[in-house]
């Protein structure tokens, strides 16, 4: 596995590649994986995730969540980037792109519906991959645990508000079976299983028993991360072959995004002496979205065919890649942070 990490990039270009030709010839197979979901959540991506976020949730400690208050400024940082920047940023990148940049390329009615996609996309942080990038770059666990539980219960009422703000419309109503379902797959599950283990595990070797077998089943999360690529590209194989050009327009403003909320919180936190284990999740989440919830938000409201439906799709297939892309920036840039 020492290979497959070393290689990273080389492997997810390949799953990337894989997934696309796949979808394209056997399509039927990657329609019926996609149909195995419920309010938006496809179990066979939510097999995968967990298997990715249960090594994580092995190296929670509770016994050092009573430290956590000592350390307020990563979950600053989160919480501002979060709820005060990022939805707004987003908003104010769509309307600079597909109502100026790119419109002479797209339809108004069009260009208002990819804007509405990723104001859903920028409203709504993540809950399940930031547990993946966190134990990428070495994170701290228990931390990272706190910061995305805080946001899980900001995003209840926050959410709603704040896309309805920005759409100017009233009638969101967030998917509490997409929202409910989410947190208790990746975050609640999880937990509970890595609580199990863990205690039975330090019960019959310690801590160095932990340690073992976390070292074991790490290597399997790079596994399922790679399957999940390819299936989140299988699944999308057909659009993203009919629709380059528009795919590629509607990645623009998400990638500045992504690559813009990253350089603020990860810059933040090194202004603010954040030892890395803390920093580089904190950034993490501030750039990754919560895609399920609004792939589901964007149906709802704009149907399944919809510009808006689809801009979230693309922030699913863009989002993967450029979060690696991170990982790999934050782990060579460790030694430049205050140590942990």
């Amino acid at each position: 596995m020492g290979l497959f990490e070393r290689l990273l990039s080389v492997w997810v270009g390949l799953a990337i590649a894989c997934g696309i030709v796949l979808g394209l010839l056997v399509p039927g197979v990657f329609e019926f994986l996609a149909s195995l979901e419920y309010a938006k959540v496809n179990f066979p991506v939510a097999v995968l995730i967990w298997a990715m976020v249960f090594p994580m949730m092995v190296d929670v400690d509770f016994t050092s969540l009573r430290q956590i208050g000592s350390k307020p400024r990563g979950i600053m940082i989160t919480l501002v980037v979060n709820w005060l920047i990022k939805p707004f940023s987003m908003a104010a990148l769509g309307v600079l792109f597909f109502r100026y940049v790119f419109a002479d390329f797209i339809p108004t009615d069009d260009a208002e519906s990819y804007i509405a996609g990723l104001i859903l996309l920028g409203a709504a942080p993540c809950t399940a991959m930031v547990f993946v990038w966190s134990q990428l770059t070495k994170g701290d666990a228990t931390y990272t645990l706190v910061q995305v539980s805080l946001n899980d219960a900001i995003m209840v009422f926050a959410f709603a508000p704040i896309v309805a703000f920005l759409l100017g419309v009233t009638d969101i109503t967030i998917p509490w079976e997409t929202l409910l379902l989410s947190v208790a797959l990746y975050v609640i599950l999880p937990l509970g299983a890595g609580i199990v283990t863990r205690q039975t595990l330090k019960a019959s070797g310690g801590e160095p028993a932990v340690k073992a077998f976390l070292g074991r089943v790490k290597p399997f999360s790079v596994i399922g991360l790679l399957t999940t690529i390819v299936l989140l590209f299988g699944f999308q194989g057909q659009v993203i072959v009919s629709s380059p050009m528009l795919i590629a327009l509607i990645a623009v403003p998400i990638l500045l995004q992504s690559y813009g909320i990253f350089a603020l919180a990860y810059g933040a936190a090194y202004l603010l002496k954040v030892p890395h284990k803390i920093a580089a999740p904190c950034a993490m989440i501030g750039t990754s979205n919560f895609f399920e919830l609004a792939v589901a938000v964007a149906i709802s409201l704009y149907g399944l065919n919809s510009g808006a439906a689809l801009a979230t799709v693309v922030g699913v297939l863009v989002e993967v890649p450029v979060m690696l892309s991170l990982v790999a920036f934050a782990n060579r840039t460790r030694t430049g942070f205050k140590a942990d």
